[in-house]
């Protein structure tokens, strides 16, 4: 992830004159070359300490972009330093955690937004525009796929092998944040069973099945599976679906289309590739380069960005709910959890 944020998020906002890259850390110097080649930073702006280069170089925030175990201890070093933070999902690893940097953040007045990089893609935000048109009535529900052939050690970074819940932590973490944010609610209650196939290489459960209800009613359906024989819904080409009063919408590999109810014809059936398809959204940026810039302009007293670390804790929250849930084998009240968690701190 250092590497695609050096080569392809951050260039193009550099380019537009909205930051400046001053020094880059990380603890494998082997790495730095990239920070190097793709920025143009000589060797003294990079470190092996982020602390030391907190306090050697005059910067404004610092984009954390390290396995989220390792996130609190960051933050507070950059909070010591007074910087504000753009940083990778989820928060942290556990739901302490995040609420505890959310509450930091806040006492320390600075600013903290979570880069939920798949909602801002050009294929999600063109299912969420045209499903807040107002074409379709009210939702009923949502489902989402995304299955993926990642079973071998290796195939999904080394280090998602060897935790405790890497489907939720490092994936679904940006799918339940979008199926909440096309809600357009909280997540209210979650059910949920989670799971690791024998033949998957992985230490905690990379599989899951997860029901979600919004506090506006509406539902979501949730496949995650990291194990599977193919990907038939790869990342990035995911299949989303919107059941609404009026017409349903369906976002496959990219392509979006929709189905109008149709009042005079009874028994309506159409399939994948018969709607009406729609154009993609256009725009020169997107992702995590588009979150930059948004995070830029709330830095420069713009509206916060969506994603900011309060209204993440949500998506945290919902990941976690999923976690206990599996555990239990019982539904899980998710505003209820994170009040709990933040009761304890």
């Amino acid at each position: 992830m250092g590497r695609q944020w050096c080569e392809v998020a951050l260039p193009p906002n550099i380019d537009d004159g909205l930051i400046e890259v001053v020094a880059a850390v990380d603890i494998n110097p082997a790495a730095l070359t990239v920070a190097q080649d793709s920025l143009g930073l000589p060797p003294e702006k990079c470190y092996t300490d982020a602390q030391k280069a907190m306090a050697e170089n005059d910067a404004e925030f610092c984009a954390i972009v390290v396995p989220p175990a390792h996130h609190e201890e960051v933050v507070d070093v950059a909070l010591a330093q007074g910087l504000h933070i753009l940083s990778e999902k989820p928060i942290a690893d556990t739901l302490a955690a995040s609420v505890r940097i959310a509450d930091k953040v806040k006492r320390a007045g600075v600013k903290m937004g979570v880069t939920m990089s798949h909602r801002f893609d050009q294929d999600k935000t063109s299912f969420r525009e045209e499903l807040r048109s107002g074409t379709y009535g009210a939702l009923d529900y949502l489902v989402c796929h995304l299955t993926c052939d990642l079973r071998q050690r290796g195939s999904w970074g080394d280090f998602r092998h060897d935790i405790p819940h890497p489907l939720m932590i490092e994936g679904a973490v940006h799918h339940l944040d979008l199926l909440a944010d096309l809600a357009g609610a909280e997540c209210d209650t979650i059910y949920a069973q989670s799971w690791n196939p024998p033949w998957g290489e992985y230490a905690g459960d990379s599989q899951a099945l997860v029901t979600m209800v919004f506090e506006n009613g509406s539902r979501a359906f949730f496949e995650g599976a990291s194990c599977n024989a193919v990907g038939l819904h790869y990342w990035e080409r995911e299949t989303i679906r919107a059941e609404c009063e009026l017409g349903a919408l369906l976002l496959k590999a990219r392509r979006l289309e929709r189905f109008p109810y149709e009042p005079s014809t009874q028994r309506i059936t159409k399939f994948e590739g018969e709607g009406e398809r729609l154009p993609l959204l256009e725009r020169r940026k997107w992702k995590n380069t588009w979150l930059i810039e948004q995070f830029v302009h709330w830095l420069d007293g713009g509206e916060a960005m969506e994603t900011n670390v309060e209204d993440n804790l949500q998506s945290v929250a919902m990941i976690f709910a999923v976690i206990e849930s599996s555990r239990t084998g019982s539904p899980v009240k998710v505003q209820e959890l994170l009040k709990q968690t933040r009761e304890t701190l």
